[in-house]
């Protein structure tokens, strides 16, 4: 026992094992100990204790959790260590773990002599790293929130709820079949009648603005009643369109026969008239027929003879253009009159009549290339070439080997059968009189002629 806690009357203390003092953290100054720091007991008890070693500072460590224990109190003079430092904040890593011990129950207190471990120190912080993100949901505008929209009309479709209906047959057998049975039992239309609705629908595509189809070929070769013919034939598919067929042929022109010999006006009475505000007005000024084609026809009279140039020409196309949209032109023989040159500049598809014979079909060869050779590349795409056999007699074979060279440098090519109806003359009714090949030849031809009208821009100009 130390001399300075002896009392008096106490035996002196045994020799041999002096009293030391445990080195104080303070730069060596000794304190007087307080009962906060264990006290004359407590040092007693404890000095021959071995020392705990120090608790080396491991700064993965993570400070202890609520409710382990309590940080110790730093003694006079030690003040309170600076607050512990983030850690480096990495989106990618894991925290790291404090290792357990089995057994522990709160960190090692220092010894004697020894102090308390250094307090832990600030890491670095990278700027670079961002913390985690949470996702963000996006906004979808549905009631749940979800991502993708709500689609059902593509889950729901017309060919697999409404079941196909069978047009009914019109001709052949199958008509037979159905009438029969009451029309219980309809066998659906044949694959010619099918064909023959396709050609239909497509000599019927809507139209945008004009659209003016020539026929040329040589005195003869039957242009006038295959002009007559198209414009019928699209007159009867297109309800809703007015279409007028015009004499622009010179020469005696017999188109205005062929339709309704009873048409009176010309192109000059149409020219000069101011007053053609409705179709009414101009309907005075023009004839037709029974499937609703009208027709301008050209000079009837013999006695009086006006000639037909292309200024009264593009004036009267004026006007009927305010109330046609679909026009077949009737045109001269020579191709390069004046009077076809203005012609051709409106045009927006052409059509070449041919005979079986040799004389003809050289003249339409001869148009072609003339054709080509003039600057009428683009009109010479949208031709079709027909073969009239005005009277039936030519040898099938030479009709397919002439057919074949027309064919040869892209245009398409028909042959149009003879016809009773048509080699007579006078007015020509598609509708009842016609033959139905013949009519179904000139559908096809109709058809070919209008895969063009979806290019066709509203407006005049030139076609080359």
């Amino acid at each position: 026992m130390p001399d300075w806690m002896r009392r008096e009357g106490d035996p002196p203390a045994p020799a041999g094992r002096p009293f030391t003092a445990p080195a104080a953290d303070n730069g060596g100054e000794l304190t007087r100990p307080t009962p906060e720091r264990g006290g004359p007991l407590f040092n007693q008890f404890t000095q021959h204790l071995p020392p705990v070693p120090p608790v080396p500072y491991d700064p993965r460590q993570q400070p202890p959790q609520q409710g382990q224990y309590r940080a110790a109190e730093p003694g006079p003079g030690q003040g309170y260590p600076p607050p512990p430092q983030r850690m480096p904040i990495d989106s990618g890593a894991q925290p790291p773990q404090q290792p357990q011990h089995p057994g522990a129950y709160g960190a090692p207190q220092p010894g004697p002599g020894q102090g308390y471990p250094p307090p832990p120190q600030r890491m670095p912080i990278d700027s670079g790293a961002q913390p985690p993100q949470q996702p963000q949901q996006e906004y979808s505008g549905n009631a749940q929130g979800s991502a993708a929209p709500y689609v059902y009309t593509n889950t729901i479709r017309r060919d697999e709820m409404v079941p196909t209906r069978k047009l009914p047959p019109k001709r052949g057998w199958r008509k037979g079949v159905y009438l029969g049975s009451a029309k219980l039992i309809n066998p659906g239309q044949s694959p010619d009648e099918r064909e023959e609705a396709r050609l239909q629908a497509m000599t019927g595509t809507h139209l945008r603005g004009h659209y003016r189809i020539g026929v040329v070929g040589k005195g003869g070769v039957g242009k006038s009643t295959l002009s007559a013919c198209i414009g019928s034939v699209f007159a009867e598919n297109r309800q809703n369109d007015r279409v007028v067929a015009i004499d622009a042929d010179t020469a005696f022109g017999k188109l205005g026969s062929r339709i309704d010999p009873s048409a009176a006006s010309s192109y000059w009475e149409v020219a000069a008239d101011q007053n053609l505000n409705t179709f009414a007005d101009m309907r005075a000024r023009v004839g037709s027929n029974s499937t609703g084609l009208f027709v301008l026809i050209g000079e009837p009279s013999t006695r009086r003879r006006r000639t037909l140039n292309p200024e009264i020409y593009d004036d009267a196309i004026g006007q009927l253009d305010r109330h046609f949209s679909l026009s077949i032109v009737d045109c001269g023989s020579t191709m390069d009159a004046a009077l076809t040159l203005k012609v051709l500049s409106t045009l927006d598809a052409l059509v070449v009549v041919s005979s079986p014979w040799y004389d003809g079909a050289s003249t339409a060869g001869q148009t072609l290339e003339w054709l080509g050779n003039n600057g009428y590349t683009a009109l010479l795409q949208r031709t079709v070439v027909v073969i009239n056999d005005s009277d039936g007699h030519v040898d099938k074979s030479e009709l397919k080997k002439l057919s074949a060279g027309f064919a040869g440098h892209g245009q398409k090519v028909f042959v149009l059968p003879y016809d009773d109806h048509l080699r007579p003359g006078g007015v020509i009714n598609v509708q009842d009189e016609m033959n139905k090949v013949t009519h179904r030849r000139v559908l096809e031809i109709c058809a070919a002629l209008a895969e063009h009208f979806a290019s066709a821009t509203e407006g005049r100009g030139s076609r080359r």
